[in-house]
């Protein structure tokens, strides 16, 4: 065999030539693939090349200029003469080029000259932005930065000395901010502002001073900007009304106004108001009687103006006052003014027959004046006045102010004939009618006549092209109930309140709406309105009588402001409208035993509901509770006994209900026999096997170990109960062993079966804290992942937080939590009174139970919030109780446990509320 040698191998590669380019293959090249050869070359071309560039370039200089001699006469002699003309040309060169020099200077500084000033600022400006307040107020004024070189150079010799400090002066108000901040006061010290002649340096009043030279010649030159003022002649009049006498600088240039008004009097001598200005001005100046004069010259001037003649009798002494009015009567005999001017000099006077003769004048030239004739009959006796009235209202018959005077002063027959006539005379008031339903209301008249009476109103003012609407009848409602006029206001919204409901409203459409207005009008604390409100109720009531919430609402308003005869009243109404509604029975019963202290009268009332509702549960524990409460224990014991036998509605087929069972082993635990309530939450147990309350009650009247099984049993029947597994890991965590490991494993397991519970998550954490608050805080970060709006959660963080976090943390509990939660906000409450801030303190603990009212933590926060303090006010206290006394709270981590106990079994509220205060003390504290 023979191998075939190829053309190529042994010869040297071609130019440019790169080794797999052809399949695709790139590389890096190196400078032995170049080559010194290759580089030589390119070196050679790349220097012929710029040489011929350069020749090119040099032949263009040479015959671009057809003064350049070089290239047209280079072979000719160069002789004296031109060399002389050369220095000639280099001159006259050298100086054009110093003078395009200067204008090219000239021009670039007129460039930078025409920019604007924002422009040139631009980069200033911008800078500014880092700046903070203290820098900017820190900034020194010009006067202060326009120093003689003297001061300059001795700062630059001190400066020598005190290398790298550097001061700059202050304004007066970062001074006296600086010192506000510090507790001091704001006057500088005596002793730190003597001079050495022993002069007192008050600074601050030449702060204040300062600014008030400044601020009176910013005025200045507002006032003579471009040689124009700017006082306005109209505005100026009535701003002379509130100026009083002070100084030139304070009232601006007196002169120039003078000046001003002057030229207005003259060139305009029947326009009043300048009169009237120039007086004023004159007036402000305490120049009086100039003042006058000039007054007088606008009477003369302007005789048909009431405010020249009056302004002139204000100028004017009392005796010349009178003869000026006496002047202005006679050019304006039917000026109301006028006239009311008169008689009030006469009246400062104390001349009371004057000043009724006067009035008498008066109503001569003026009979039709409703001003003066009431100001003329204030002043008779009521015999007179009655005349007067009589004559009045023949003369001016449209004005309802002088109908109802005179129907006051008539007798009771005479009156019902001038409200008549008076309807007949202004068909569009309702003010006569209502009039005439209080004339009736006097009377003593039966509420059929007053409620006929507003009805006719309603219909006749709707005829009449006047009717109103029902907001506005009930607005004269409200009205007439302030005057004390119930049985008119009552028969007001009974009249108008089908006002404004069309056809298609049905009677829950009115009711709602009704109920509505009896909100808006329900009083507040010391304002009428619930003669108002009840009556609007009573028209709700009428047409949905069936309606239980209705019932309710009406029952609540009267409990918060009515007696307790009025809510007995209702609710015995209620009842017979309503005998299935169990909740308006138990309202009643509670009504008749806590208000009016008749536990009889309760006792009778739940046999009544008893007998309209055989089978129901909540009268039957009802009844079970007063007896108890009563401490009536027999019969308490009975009606348990007897309901654990009974089918009650919604339980067929079984003996009783969960809640009976379980309160009658409450009751029986709390009468002190521990067997049979335990033997009671057995049975009970077995028949209700799902019901956790009473696996609860029999585990807390068991041992530890039998206590165990039976959670052990119960967390199998109600594994989604999160009380149950609370009390196992508790029972583990208690006692001497204090098995923390298995009541963590416990609360796992609790938190796989029930997610997201605040409680258990929070149980958890107090379990770690008694530990290690750091694995306690770890663990609550990981609760708040879970439950981020818990309000339970919250508060313990910020009582787990230290004490320089702790705002914050109640910063964010604020932002995350539910809002007005009332743990979160007793948590802030307890914040501030850590830090002593009592007013703040009991603001946020009043807010609290505001929020929430059934939260009885709250209220023993509060009570031992205000126990102690270092001097403890009595009456806070009590309010506290009285307070928490009407609310009768029901829930709260330690609240329950205090009402649970069976020692607390029959305390009163007042008693529960101290118990608890006294659990809080075991608590940690702030």
């Amino acid at each position: 065999m023979y191998q075939i040698t190829k053309d190529f191998l042994g010869k040297p590669a071609p130019p440019g030539y790169i080794a797999g380019l052809g399949r695709g293959a790139t590389g890096f090249t190196t400078r032995s693939d170049i080559g010194p050869a290759r580089e030589a070359a390119a070196a050679k071309d790349a220097d012929k090349q710029q040489t011929q560039r350069s020749k090119d370039e040099e032949d263009e200089r040479r015959f671009a200029n057809a003064e350049n001699e070089e290239g047209l006469f280079s072979n000719m002699p160069y002789e004296e003469d031109d060399e002389e003309a050369d220095k000639v040309w280099a001159m006259i060169d050298a100086k054009m080029e110093e003078r395009h020099k200067g204008k090219q200077r000239t021009n670039d500084e007129d460039e930078s000259d025409k920019q604007e000033i924002d422009q040139q600022l631009h980069g200033l400006k911008r800078q500014l932005q880092g700046l903070t307040e203290d820098e900017w107020s820190a900034i020194p004024d010009v006067s202060q930065l326009a120093e003689t070189a003297a001061r300059a150079k001795r700062r630059r010799k001190t400066a020598v000395s005190r290398r790298g400090e550097r001061y700059s002066q202050v304004s007066d108000s970062t001074l006296v901010a600086g010192l506000g901040l510090a507790g001091h006061d704001q006057e500088i010290a005596v002793e730190a502002s003597k001079d050495e002649d022993g002069t007192v340096t008050n600074f601050l009043a030449l702060g204040q001073a300062r600014n008030d030279v400044l601020q009176m010649k910013l005025d200045q030159a507002g006032d003579s900007a471009s040689g124009k003022t700017t006082i306005d002649p109209r505005g100026y009049l009535t701003s002379l009304n509130t100026v009083g006498a002070q100084t030139a600088a304070e009232i601006g240039d007196i002169s120039r106004a003078r000046t001003l008004l002057k030229s207005v009097t003259q060139s305009s001598p029947k326009h009043a108001p300048g009169w009237i200005a120039a007086a004023r001005l004159e007036e402000v100046a305490q120049k009086m009687s100039k003042a006058r004069s000039i007054i007088a010259q606008g009477c003369e001037n302007c005789p048909q103006s009431e405010d020249v003649w009056l302004e002139a009798a204000r100028l004017n002494r009392r005796e010349d006052a009178r003869a000026v009015l006496a002047s202005a009567v006679r050019n304006l005999p039917r000026s109301v003014r006028v006239w009311e001017a008169a008689a009030e000099l006469e009246a400062t006077a104390g001349d009371v027959g004057a000043q009724r003769k006067v009035l008498r004048r008066a109503l001569e030239f003026v009979p039709t004046s409703v001003m003066l004739w009431k100001s003329a009959i204030a002043l008779e006796p009521p015999e007179d006045a009655r005349v007067l009235l009589a004559y009045a209202v023949e003369l001016v018959p449209l004005s309802v102010d002088l109908w109802l005077a005179l129907a006051r002063l008539e007798t009771y027959e005479k009156a019902q004939k001038v409200l008549n006539r008076a309807r007949r005379a202004v068909s569009t008031s309702h003010e006569i009618w209502i009039a005439a339903a209080r004339l009736e209301e006097q009377q003593g008249a039966a509420h059929v006549n007053i409620d006929r009476i507003m009805a006719k109103a309603v219909a006749s003012l709707a005829a009449s092209g006047a009717p109103m609407d029902r907001e506005q009848w009930f607005a004269q409602a409200l009205q007439c109930e302030e005057d004390g006029y119930s049985a008119t206001c009552r028969a007001i919204v009974a009249a108008a309140a089908d006002l404004g409901f069309d056809s298609d409203d049905t009677a829950e459409d009115r009711a709602g709406a009704w109920v509505a207005d009896a909100e808006r009008f329900e009083p507040q604390t010391g304002k009428p309105g619930v003669v108002t409100a009840r009556a609007i109720f009573a028209q709700a009531l009428a047409v949905q009588p069936g309606d239980v919430d209705l019932w309710r609402s009406a029952a609540d308003m009267e409990r918060s402001h009515g007696t307790a005869d009025d809510v007995d009243s209702l609710l015995r109404r209620a009842v017979q409208f309503c005998p299935q509604a169990e909740v308006l029975w138990l309202m009643a019963a509670k009504e008749k035993w806590t208000r009016q202290n008749d536990v009889a009268g309760a006792r009778v009332i739940l046999e009544e509901a008893f007998a309209a509702n055989a089978h129901s549960e909540a009268i039957v524990l009802a009844a079970v509770k007063l007896e108890s409460e009563t401490r009536q224990d027999a019969r308490a014991l009975a009606l348990l006994e007897r309901a654990r036998a009974s089918e009650f509605a919604g339980h067929a087929g079984t003996r009783g209900t969960a809640r009976v069972w379980m309160k009658s082993a409450v009751l029986m635990r709390q009468l002190g026999r521990p067997a049979d309530a335990l033997a009671v939450a057995r049975e009970g147990g077995a028949l209700f096997p799902n019901f956790y309350k009473l696996w609860l009650v029999q585990a807390q009247l068991q041992p530890p170990q039998d206590a165990r099984q039976t959670l052990s049993r119960a967390l199998k029947a109600c594994p989604r109960a999160p009380e149950l597994w609370i009390s196992a890991a508790r029972l583990e965590f208690a006692g001497p062993q204090r098995n923390l490991a298995r009541a963590r494993a416990i609360l796992e397991r609790a938190r796989v079966y029930v997610p997201r519970s605040p409680v258990l998550w929070l149980e958890a954490v107090l379990m770690e804290a008694e530990e290690s608050d750091s694995v306690a805080r770890a663990l609550l970060a990981r609760a708040l992942q879970e439950c981020p709006h818990a309000g339970v959660l919250w508060a313990t963080a910020i009582v787990l937080e230290p004490r320089a976090q702790r705002k914050a943390r109640s910063v964010d509990a604020l932002k995350h939590a539910e809002a007005h939660d009332p743990e979160v906000t007793v948590a802030v409450a307890r914040l501030f009174w850590a830090e002593h801030r009592v007013e703040k303190a009991r603001a946020w603990f009043e807010r609290a139970v505001r929020a929430d009212p059934d939260y009885g933590d709250a209220w023993a926060w509060w009570l031992r919030f205000e126990r102690e303090q270092r001097e403890p006010d009595p009456s806070s206290i009590a309010a506290v109780e009285e307070a928490c006394g009407r609310a009768e709270p029901r829930h709260g981590r330690y609240w329950q446990r205090a009402t649970k106990d069976p020692d607390n079994a029959w305390l009163p509220v007042a008693e529960i509320l101290h118990k608890t205060a006294e659990l809080l003390a075991t608590t940690r504290q702030l």
